[in-house]
């Protein structure tokens, strides 16, 4: 149990430091994300990411709440995590070239 317990709260801590990072990245100089447009048609693009994030909450919710004493829960949380993190980072890399081409 202490193990699921210690690889929840680094895993999250992780996500929280390397979101903080991007953010502090992207908005660094004069709102890059100005030139960066989304398109419309492609709304069902926006679903699996948003049920991530919504899973991370819930996940994140519970186990605080329980004091990460479920050690399934805190599975559940390191692996929707990791898959977030993933997302995050393909989402990023994939912005900030979006960014570099407008320059």
């Amino acid at each position: 149990m202490k193990t699921s317990k210690l690889a929840a709260k680094i895993v999250t801590k992780l996500f929280l430091v390397l979101l903080m990072v991007a953010l502090a990245f992207l908005l660094n100089e004069n709102n890059k994300l100005d030139h960066v447009y989304l398109d419309g048609k492609q709304i069902w693009a926006f679903v699996p990411p948003i049920l991530l994030i919504l899973g991370f909450i819930t996940l994140l919710v519970i186990c605080v709440r329980q004091k990460y004493s479920k050690p399934d829960m805190n599975w559940l949380l390191v692996v929707n995590t990791v898959v977030l993190m993933a997302y995050g980072i393909t989402l990023f890399i994939r912005i900030h070239d979006m960014i570099n081409q407008v320059r």
